[in-house]
């Protein structure tokens, strides 16, 4: 939880440095986060170096500019890696990009979501549940496209904090609780 806390604060510093730069700025920030963040995740020894206190901020940090010799990040990216290396943060880097993706987002105005349903939905079937949803709620939405067999029929629907469960079964579990209190 903490680290999360923590997390969020190095992505909002990062995204207020970019907002004043610029929109394509901020866009280079996320890619370069993105990209770092997923050799970390390619490679889990990395994360499980950086969360070591065995190795030094020095050793820690050889090991991020050996990264960034390949990746190539935008200064403030590089010099923002070397603060966490400083701070022993490296590793919520993924917890970092992660939010930073959601406050950029955000400020595109898009809305990431998933809709799970018992069988899969054909493309066409996709692109028109899709529009019908950004038409809802008036803003661009990336939909995630899932299936489980254990919701036996209808659909699941989360975008953002909001979830709307509309499944087989916890229409069967609605009925059994009432059954169970006798109404």
């Amino acid at each position: 939880m903490i680290a999360n806390i923590v997390a969020r604060r190095y992505a909002r510093a990062l995204f207020t440095i970019g907002q004043q730069k610029g929109a394509s700025e901020i866009e280079t920030y996320g890619k370069d986060l993105a990209g770092f963040s997923a050799v970390l995740e390619s490679n889990p020894d990395l994360l499980r170096i950086f969360r070591n206190p065995i190795f030094s901020i020095d050793e820690k940090k050889a090991i991020v500019e050996k990264i960034l010799s390949k990746l190539d990040p935008n200064p403030t990216v590089r010099n923002f890696l070397f603060l966490l290396a400083d701070k022993g943060r490296l590793s919520i880097l993924p917890d970092i990009e992660a939010y930073f993706g959601v406050l950029l987002d955000d400020a595109r105005g898009v809305v990431r979501g998933e809709l799970v349903t018992a069988t899969p939905l054909e493309q066409a079937r996709q692109d028109e549940v899709l529009k019908q949803l950004a038409e809802q709620l008036g803003k661009e939405l990336v939909l995630d496209f899932a299936t489980d067999a254990g919701i036996l029929g209808g659909v699941v629907l989360k975008v953002g904090d909001k979830i709307l469960d509309a499944s087989l079964r916890a229409q069967l579990h609605g009925m059994k609780e009432q059954i169970k209190r006798g109404e």
